[in-house]
């Protein structure tokens, strides 16, 4: 099951929760199939602007980061290079869509495959 966390500014986020939980849902979904609407997770952390570092410093307005974890085995579809390119950039436009054009250079989305037996759900080991 697609799981995406976003990380970014508390000030930034605020009142855009639904938009973006939707946007993100639609861009897994175009990507996966309609079958994955339902199963989609994301999660939202927003952020106070002093706790955000970059180059060690305090950052001044990053853009929004994205990881989405993914079973493994999608590293080895055949389509594999297709699917992470249309994940990465349908990520990226659902951010900016909700966020605006100034963010797109900056949002990062990181795709992190877990194999299915280091996943459980309910206390119990996937299969």
């Amino acid at each position: 099951m697609p799981h995406l966390t976003v990380h970014a500014l508390e000030d930034d986020l605020a009142g855009r929760e639904t938009e973006l939980i939707a946007a993100l849902t639609d861009a897994v979904v175009a990507v996966y199939g309609d079958w994955a609407r339902e199963i989609a997770v994301v999660h939202l952390i927003g952020l106070p602007a002093n706790r955000w570092g970059i180059g060690g410093k305090p950052a001044g307005k990053p853009s929004p980061s994205v990881t989405f974890g993914i079973n493994e085995a999608a590293f080895s579809l055949p389509n594999a290079q297709e699917m992470v390119a249309r994940l990465i950039s349908g990520v990226t436009d659902a951010v900016v869509a909700v966020f605006g054009e100034r963010v797109r250079a900056g949002v990062a989305v990181e795709l992190v495959g877990t194999p299915m037996e280091h996943t459980g759900v309910g206390g119990v080991v996937a299969s």
